[in-house]
């Protein structure tokens, strides 16, 4: 905290933003190497058993057929991933813009007067605290107005396709870097979240494709996930829906394709100004 306090901040934002949202991850894929989460995969089925209570011996089968469908989906999962290094490093060079413009910010607002930052906490009706505690006022100011936050909150998931941002000339007057620092944002984060949203969609699509008819496979769902396939199939994804349709068109070259050449996040919204992009 004291060596390096904007880049705390920062973490500290992810920490904030993401610790109410923990979700179970099954397995992962990083540097060459396929991780499966032993304890997770070992521990879930005995606690889906003990859920569904008594009798055990006539509900064991479904839920390890359920686990061996977890597994499966888990490898096939992490097998697509292996073959994204591509999206990866985009996605990695990008997370990496994203936390360094974020630290800009948070060095600009530690650096602050503290009655500049009590009259911005206060116009922005953010949470009181003691003058006590010059530090914490600082630090929620930042929580607030980092983009993260800030814009996907005043905005919405429509930030992801925006070129130009605006923001209250009463909050630019008492950090006139502010605009500059937003604009110059919206163009990391978008390759960020057209990346990840590529790789998660490819994945989704081959699992959707390959395990459609799996025993085991549906009753991971029905089990697991208290869903069938005909939901798992209609639920919503913006990755996977433009998945299925660049494949529409492309067949099995579009795994490929895609890794090759990645979309951008206007393409995902609007398939067809991907394959308008990518025709020969």
């Amino acid at each position: 905290m004291k060596k390096d306090t904007a880049k705390y901040l920062v973490y500290s934002t992810y920490a904030i933003q993401y610790i109410s949202k923990i979700s179970t991850t099954y397995g992962d894929y990083l540097d060459s190497v396929m991780y499966l989460n032993k304890f997770v995969l070992s521990r879930y089925p005995q606690i889906i058993l003990h859920k569904q209570g008594e009798p055990y011996e006539s509900r064991f089968s479904n839920v390890n057929s359920g686990y061996i469908g977890a597994v499966k989906m888990t490898v096939l999962e992490e097998q697509i991933h292996s073959t994204q290094e591509t999206l990866q490093k985009l996605n990695r060079d990008a997370a990496t813009k994203v936390n360094l413009i974020n630290e800009e910010l948070a060095t600009i607002i530690l650096k602050l007067d503290n009655q500049i930052v009590n009259e911005l906490s206060e116009y922005l009706q953010l949470q009181a605290v003691p003058d006590d505690f010059p530090f914490a006022k600082k630090a929620n100011l930042f929580f607030f107005l980092n983009p993260d936050h800030f814009l996907i909150e005043q905005i919405g998931p429509d930030v992801m396709t925006f070129t130009h941002v605006e923001i209250d000339p009463k909050i630019s007057d008492k950090i006139p870097q502010l605009l500059d620092i937003y604009k110059r944002w919206l163009i990391p984060i978008q390759q960020h979240h057209a990346a990840f949203t590529i790789m998660e969609g490819m994945a989704g699509f081959a699992i959707e494709n390959i395990l459609n008819d799996d025993t085991d496979f549906q009753n991971y769902l029905t089990t697991f996930m208290g869903t069938d396939f005909s939901s798992y199939q209609v639920r919503k994804s913006m990755g996977r829906d433009f998945t299925k349709k660049i494949y529409e068109k492309l067949g099995k070259k579009t795994f490929r394709q895609l890794i090759e050449h990645p979309p951008n996040t206007r393409e995902i919204k609007e398939p067809q100004l991907y394959l308008n992009r990518i025709k020969p």
